[in-house]
């Protein structure tokens, strides 16, 4: 199998050194990833500033390894349309490993799961993988890649999604340790939202982002419930956003047979 690793907390991150390590082994590893961390960037692009791409010898066995000033987003979109060759287009995209817990709707935020999704917004089965913990045992970034690994055939039985990928996490184990695996939704808040107000030594006021880890009991069958009794989460995420359930009702509410009659003048009648 072909694989483009990307993650958002840069290039010399242990997670994406013990993926490259672990998954070069039985496949092909493609690198494109941020010369700098880029957490909780967040679905962005570059648009109006030079996006400086290198080429790096490779490493941790690796076929090619790219290394961008560009963001989580741009790096996929790069490896994918520009940087790899025909032959050399990946069957799977994965993010991570991520350096803490991409869970709950906090994944809005996530330079990892946006990574992914950007594989997936280009039609390639994308995955995004986080360690959830922020702990830097370099074990446990082992544990996590050689589950990818392990994973990773079970991929191939199923016809992966449409505008969907997978979102993985595990807990901070040893693999003795993980409970299991469970398919899970989306949970929850992960983090309180919280600012701690300061002043610097110039008198000026400003703001430092203070959530911690929430204690909020999560229903069972969530990836936050499943971590936290120590198993590895695994949730479907789309990005088709489209909320089907209520267009009939908004329709039969202000469009009546396509015709918003109470804006304007009937510029929006249909012919």
């Amino acid at each position: 199998m072909k694989i483009l690793i990307s993650n958002d907390d840069g290039i010399t991150a242990l997670g994406i050194k013990a993926l490259m390590t672990r998954l070069s082994k039985e496949h092909d590893v493609y690198v494109v990833a941020p010369d700098r961390e880029r957490s909780a960037a967040g679905h962005s692009l570059t648009l109006h500033t030079p996006i400086r791409v290198e080429e790096l010898e490779s490493k941790f066995g690796a076929k090619r390894v790219f290394v961008t000033s560009g963001t989580p987003g741009d790096c996929v979109k790069l490896g994918l349309i520009e940087l790899l060759g025909q032959d050399e287009k990946p069957d799977l995209v994965i993010s991570g490993i991520n350096h803490g817990p991409n869970l709950g709707i906090d994944i809005l935020y996530s330079g990892t799961v946006s990574c992914a999704m950007e594989g997936a917004m280009l039609n390639y089965p994308s995955m995004a993988v986080s360690l959830a913990s922020m702990s830097c045992d370099p074990v446990y970034f082992d544990v996590t890649a050689d589950f990818i690994a392990k994973f990773l055939p079970k991929i191939e039985k199923i016809k992966f999604p449409e505008k969907t990928i997978l979102n993985v996490n595990t807990p901070a184990l040893e693999e003795t340790d993980i409970a299991g695996v469970e398919i899970t939704k989306l949970g929850s808040k992960m983090f309180t939202d919280e600012y701690e107000k300061r002043v610097d030594p110039r008198g000026k006021v400003y703001y430092w982002m203070a959530g911690e880890l929430t204690t909020k009991h999560e229903e069972d069958g969530t990836d936050i419930s499943a971590v936290r009794a120590n198993r590895i989460s695994i949730t479907p995420i789309t990005f088709e956003m489209t909320h089907k359930a209520i267009m009939a009702e908004l329709e039969r509410e202000f469009c009546k047979d396509g015709i918003c009659d109470w804006y304007g003048y009937g510029a929006n009648q249909k012919d």
